[in-house]
């Protein structure tokens, strides 16, 4: 995962000085500076910056194809970048635990293997003694109080079911950052409902950073302490809106005046941007 290593410092203090966008007055946990990508003659990103705060679950929201997964996949390092500068906490890549979660949850398990072994996989390859991969597995399990019975392959359960269970594959190791691509798009939508319920619950009881791409606003909105909200390519922050709408969020939630201000907004900046394109 540190192919793109070479292209990032070591110490923050070559950052420029210029005040980034980011969460006013909180340590950022993920700092960018310069990011520039293109892929043949178009340019998706140039000199791009941004922090990413401490403990929060942020939701990055755009017109199609502005960037959206490009963002987290080349600060996850699955694509390289053409230049500038990504740190954790002033960290490379190759020396944190990150997690990620991919939108095709087939293939992302292994069919051979019981749900709770797919969970304990990372800890095998961390080469954990068994015992110890076992009572960490059972501790995250009781933990968030998951209630599927983790015995079962998981082409003998559901979509959701199966997305739970990468979701908890990500966070056995304590990732320190968990990116998910559109986790959800390609559940039924009463599946979608159980899992945006159930990452709420994940990010309350973890407290891990998240990095969440989506497609639905709505979603978005609900599920974010900011919304990232990006503009065509190349892309810039069009908004990095905070969601002060208190957790746990449930069905009265979309109905609060102001997540209904929060997602009009988001909507006004979005279709904004789409105009401009």
């Amino acid at each position: 995962m540190d192919a793109t290593s070479d292209t990032f410092v070591s110490s923050p203090t070559d950052f420029p000085s210029t005040p980034p966008v980011g969460g006013a007055g909180k340590r950022p946990h993920v700092t960018i500076r310069g990011l520039s990508k293109r892929f043949g003659k178009t340019v998706i990103y140039d000199d791009f910056d941004l922090d990413i705060p401490r403990g929060e679950l942020i939701s990055v929201f755009g017109p199609n194809g502005c960037g959206k997964s490009t963002l987290i996949n080349m600060i996850a390092g699955l694509i390289p970048i053409d230049a500038g500068r990504i740190l954790f906490d002033g960290m490379l890549l190759s020396e944190i635990k990150f997690g990620y979660v991919f939108q095709n949850y087939r293939e992302a398990l292994f069919p051979w293997m019981r749900a709770f072994d797919n969970i304990a996989y990372p800890l095998k390859l961390m080469k954990v003694p068994a015992a110890e991969r076992k009572a960490r597995t059972e501790a995250l399990v009781e933990r968030l109080g998951v209630k599927i019975d983790l015995n079962l392959y998981p082409y003998h359960m559901s979509g959701g079911q199966q997305q739970l269970v990468s979701i908890m594959r990500s966070l056995v190791v304590e990732p320190e950052i968990l990116f998910l691509d559109e986790p959800f798009s390609a559940l039924d939508y009463e599946m979608t409902l159980f899992m945006r319920e159930q990452l709420q619950k994940l990010f309350i009881e973890s407290g891990t950073t998240m990095v969440l791409v989506s497609h639905d606003l709505e979603e978005a909105v609900y599920l974010a302490d900011r919304v990232l909200l990006l503009s065509r390519h190349p892309a810039r922050v069009a908004d990095f809106m905070p969601v002060g709408v208190p957790r746990p969020r449930g069905d009265e939630t979309l109905s609060d005046p102001e997540f209904v201000r929060l997602k009009a907004h988001c909507l006004e900046v979005f279709q904004r941007e789409v105009r401009r394109g």
